[in-house]
């Protein structure tokens, strides 16, 4: 009996640092951006909105919640937010949701502007300059380690194939590569910008390697996707796609094509087997230009019958 009572108490004076660790809290990420964001003109928008949260309290849930389902099918644990308003900058999220976005610190923060850097002054990164230095700012008075990544957005099939549109006799590369010359502008000016989501390069990509069309305002070609949606500005389903699998390898530095072509969101959303594989493989080209990226093991990644993407949060 004697042996017993000192063993119980030898057990409970263990410290406590010999005990079972705590479960390690999620990696919490927001998005602050616009309708390219929540994904407008397509099935994107709401799509899993009850997996993430809207801190504007709007339904949405876009690209956010398509990097959430990429997330949970690879076993990483993330705490996906969104912040959006269509037709804004970084500008209007300063001035008016800045209490909102501040209301705790964030591990990572995805942010964009405007689709053509300025709104009134297309092409122009002096306000996206400005205005990324100073949510820069805001961010790591929240967290000493803040780390904000700029995304080069999509360019726009309307302002290049338009005749009043501001790259109207330009090739959409050339709309792209000024959009990213902004967001590179943009990165330097702050130490807590750790980089550049170049997703607009990606969609060229697609378009340089055949995938996608590059003029849809002409017709669709066979066998190719159409990226924009119904107005040649906002993107389509394949085109977010496209985006969140550039936004999911930036992040965790996985092979978009790890997925597969059977990955759930892209069987959810009618995309079929080649269309995925095709996207993936053309995220993970993109991203390796840029990214530490290692390939991974392809073999035998589409035997499986298509994935269930997981629910809760």
């Amino acid at each position: 009996m004697k042996f017993q009572t000192t063993l119980a108490a030898l057990v409970l004076s263990l410290p406590l640092a010999m005990a079972p660790a705590a479960a390690q809290a999620a990696t919490s990420v927001l998005f602050i951006g616009n309708s390219f964001t929540f994904g407008y003109g397509s099935a994107m928008r709401f799509y899993r909105s009850e997996t993430i949260r809207d801190l504007n309290q709007e339904g949405q849930g876009g690209v956010p919640a398509l990097f959430k389902s990429f997330t949970q099918q690879v076993g990483l644990d993330y705490d996906v937010a969104i912040e959006t308003r269509g037709g804004t900058g970084i500008d209007w999220h300063l001035a008016n949701k800045l209490s909102v976005i501040n209301q705790q610190p964030w591990d990572i923060v995805v942010a964009h502007g405007f689709s053509t850097l300025d709104a009134q002054k297309p092409g122009d990164a002096t306000k996206l300059v400005e205005t990324a230095k100073q949510l820069a700012t805001a961010l790591q008075s929240r967290n000493p380690k803040a780390d904000l990544r700029l995304e080069a957005t999509f360019p726009r099939a309307d302002l290049t194939y338009g005749p009043k549109g501001a790259w109207f006799g330009k090739t959409i590369g050339d709309m792209a590569n000024d959009v990213r010359a902004g967001y590179d502008l943009a990165a330097k000016a702050s130490p807590v910008i750790k980089g550049v989501i170049p997703v607009g390069e990606a969609w060229v990509r697609a378009m340089d390697t055949g995938i996608a069309d590059k003029n849809p305002m002409d017709g669709v070609d066979a066998g190719k996707l159409n990226l924009w949606t119904f107005d040649n500005y906002h993107a389509s389903t394949a085109g977010y796609y496209l985006k969140g699998l550039v936004v999911f390898g930036a992040l965790t530095l996985q092979d978009p094509r790890s997925l597969g072509g059977n990955e759930c969101s892209g069987y959810e959303l009618g995309l079929s087997v080649p269309e995925v594989k095709a996207l993936q493989k053309v995220a993970f080209d993109q991203l390796a230009t840029s990214h530490p990226i290692k390939a991974a093991p392809l073999d035998n990644l589409d035997t499986e019958s298509p994935q269930r993407c997981q629910r809760g949060r």
